[in-house]
């Protein structure tokens, strides 16, 4: 392999929120970032851009546009115009600004818990109202209560369903026929999809990607996509990403409500690293999923050899495990301070992401295998001693 994943970085003392807000002796697999040293023509973008030593305001360049444009058709086969490029600082800002866009105050926005916990946020500091399709566990995996999301959208107060897809924390990546029917009782009932995307370069192999405003002329004029390369290329702290809409009138709207917000241009250095991350670093992509996907597995044989009390739903998408404790009879909060307190190792609790995550962890596998090794040791050791306790 080109590119060292095993090469373990001391991010300690760089400000980094995974870890410098996490005790020294606690292992912090909690967050959704990665551990790995981003590919190296990004780095050499990011350092050639530096050393010119001026940074005021700056402006999107063509191949800014040309790199998201090939992006879409070369690693996911849909050709988009650089009409539909909305440029923003990051995609929660942008659900803000497209929920201030198509809402007032009182209205409703549909989302599928348990989910991203930011969604949250995005729609009450708007004024609007929460309205959960809560996804149905079926023990390995999870699927569409289409029955409950047919009479969640017929409401005339939901205008806008926030799609998480692939789908964090739980891992699924929706099929062409699922976003399809979600797509068409949308459209019956004039509710606009936006659909955040962010995870969508993280697929394991025998699962396929599929952009909801690919599925057809219809969807493409009523829907909306948020991308950013911060979650493939481990860029979050560069505050880049981009919004596709192909409805002109719907992009003037959101555009408007970006400016207002202030959240409409993109950081100097992340220009930079968007342009290298989608021209020149599909290798180091390719090999990062080879790497997370042997994270994975590993993971789960080591549950199921030697904590049989945990069960790790199927991870079809992102690097982010979702685990059934339910069978330690421990609220999820509660569990994981426990894990920290007995095992040293910070994971995120369940009920973070909704009421129907009460009985689950999220646990992030995307660092080297040896960091790995001794999470999941942690995490046995902490299982052991709740259960000598409880």
């Amino acid at each position: 392999m080109k590119y060292n994943f095993d090469k373990i970085i001391d991010r300690r003392n760089t400000n980094s929120y995974k870890w410098d807000t996490t005790p020294k002796d606690v292992l912090p697999m909690w967050v959704a970032d990665m551990d790995f040293k981003v590919a190296t023509p990004i780095v050499d973008s990011i350092l050639l851009r530096t050393l010119h030593g001026v940074f005021g305001y700056s402006s999107i360049p063509e191949k800014y546009y040309d790199a998201e444009i090939n992006w879409w058709k070369n690693r996911h086969c849909f050709k988009i115009e650089k009409e539909w490029i909305e440029p923003t600082v990051g995609v929660i800002p942008s659900l803000s600004a497209i929920v201030q866009a198509f809402c007032k105050a009182g209205d409703k926005v549909l989302i599928q818990t348990p989910v991203y916990n930011y969604f949250n946020s995005s729609i009450k500091n708007n004024g609007c109202e929460i309205v959960s399709n809560e996804l149905v566990y079926e023990g390995e995996s999870y699927s569409i209560n289409f029955s409950d999301f047919e009479e969640k959208v017929k409401d005339e107060k939901v205008k806008l369903f926030i799609l998480c897809n692939p789908h964090n924390p739980v891992g699924r990546v929706w099929s062409k026929e699922e976003l399809k029917k979600m797509g068409d009782l949308c459209i019956k009932n004039n509710v606009i999809i936006v659909s955040d995307d962010i995870h969508r370069d993280i697929v394991y192999s025998d699962f396929v990607y599929t952009p909801i405003i690919s599925i057809s002329k219809e969807f493409l004029e009523n829907f909306i996509v948020c991308t950013a390369p911060s979650k493939t290329f481990n860029l979050a702290g560069l505050k880049t990403s981009n919004i596709i809409v192909a409805n002109q009138e719907f992009k003037k709207k959101i555009n408007r409500s970006l400016n207002i917000n202030e959240a409409i241009e993109p950081n100097v250095f992340g220009i930079e690293a968007l342009i290298s991350a989608y021209t020149f670093a599909d290798d180091w992509l390719d090999e990062l999923l080879v790497y997370l996907e042997k994270n994975r597995d590993f993971f789960i044989e080591y549950i199921k050899k030697n904590i049989p009390e945990l069960n790790v739903i199927k991870l079809e998408a992102t690097y982010l495990l979702w685990i059934d404790c339910s069978k330690l009879n421990i609220k999820s909060e509660v569990l994981a301070q426990k894990i920290k307190k007995l095992g040293r190792l910070r994971i995120a609790s369940g009920i973070t992401y909704g009421k129907n995550g009460e009985n689950f962890i999220r646990i992030n596998i995307a660092c080297p295998m040896k960091t790995l090794q001794e999470g999941v040791k942690r995490l046995h050791s902490a299982i052991d001693l709740i259960k000598a306790n409880h």
